[in-house]
């Protein structure tokens, strides 16, 4: 499909600089079927079904972004995925002075040696000594705010080292936190257990290149990149259970949604799952293991709207986007959410 087709005019003062607080005051847009409201996170219980089982995306976010120095040249890194215990693959700033086997020096006693250059420009990183690189994170690294707040705050500051992380992260990985989740507290919990409406955990370490928006001009020449996850058996065992009976997996989230949809058979059966995928969703795409999406509002051109548009239809995803933009709702990461239950047997243009 062209991408020109997912793309909209988005107000610079629309972008969410900090989220809402408390967390679950945010705004949700719902589109149930046919229907759309504007509602609250907090009215979520309220939005859902008795048997709905919510899936959360365990993975913890890493202070992943570096600043160093390759002799007199600023090298600046970030992070985007593990290719081992000491190595990660990072895209590179001002990467054209970097060369195989130099060596960068990132500051509090933290080197690095650059390694193979991929095709789309990052860099092998080889992070030297025996300590685990996740101490050597937190001495050298801060938390990799999107670009798109990072540039209008001037950089993450001590609070993000909070409110960038979910009320579920556990699981050290991500380097871009599943950010549907962050609308959720202990209280919004609570009202949702008392609902009959459940929740589970897997884990997908998020990598920075899933919010990028699309440079190609037709989706089938885009590449994702990949990003490791699992689901266990016993949480693919529940996902199942929970549809077999009639109820709806509902994804917190478009990790969380593709990593059930990389796991799920043609027989709509979620299988368990440990690796990478690099799932590409786009119209046309039948949905096998997930009942709706709760998520926020996505960058334009992204493969993320183009998800969104794959569930409910694209021209209705656009008109819902002038809808948030006309009504005040805030973007991205740190924005508002929305509430996607799609009709039973609903097809996406």
């Amino acid at each position: 499909m062209n991408v020109d087709l997912f793309d909209f005019e988005l107000p610079a003062e629309r972008i969410a600089l900090r989220p809402a607080a408390p967390r679950d005051s945010a705004r949700m847009l719902v589109l149930d079927g046919d229907v759309t409201l504007d509602r609250g996170v907090g009215d979520l219980a309220d939005c859902l079904r008795a048997g709905d089982l919510l899936v959360f995306n365990d993975t913890r976010v890493i202070p992943a972004q570096l600043e160093g120095r390759r002799g007199e040249a600023t090298i600046g890194a970030t992070l985007h995925k593990r290719e081992g215990p000491r190595r990660w693959r990072a895209f590179v700033r001002n990467g054209r002075r970097l060369r195989d086997g130099d060596t960068i020096d990132f500051g509090n006693g933290v080197t690095a040696v650059a390694g193979e250059r991929g095709d789309d420009g990052s860099f092998v990183l080889d992070f030297a000594g025996d300590e685990p690189v996740e101490l050597l994170l937190e001495r050298a690294g801060r938390m990799p705010l999107p670009p798109y707040i990072a540039a209008k705050r001037g950089g993450a500051d001590a609070r993000d080292a909070e409110d960038y992380q979910t009320l579920f992260a556990r699981e050290a990985g991500a380097v871009a936190a599943p950010t549907a989740a962050l609308h959720f507290t202990p209280d919004l919990m609570a009202s949702l257990e008392a609902a009959g409406i459940g929740h589970a955990t897997l884990t997908l370490h998020v990598g920075a290149g899933t919010f990028l928006p699309v440079k190609a001009d037709d989706t089938d020449d885009h590449r994702m990149h990949a990003e490791w996850g699992r689901i266990d058996a016993a949480t693919a065992a529940r996902l199942n259970a929970v549809r077999a009976r009639g109820n709806r997996v509902i994804a917190v989230g478009t990790t969380s949604l593709r990593l059930i949809e990389s796991a799920c058979g043609e027989d709509g059966q979620v299988q368990p799952f440990e690796g990478d995928t690099a799932i590409f969703i786009t119209p046309g795409y039948r949905f096998r293991g997930i009942d709706g999406l709760m998520t926020n509002f996505h960058l334009p051109r992204s493969t993320l709207f183009m998800l969104v548009s794959a569930l409910m239809g694209r021209e209705r995803m656009q008109a819902t986007y002038a809808h948030a933009i006309a009504q005040g709702y805030r973007f991205y990461s740190y924005g508002d959410a929305s509430l996607l239950l799609p009709a039973s047997g609903q097809r996406a243009d």
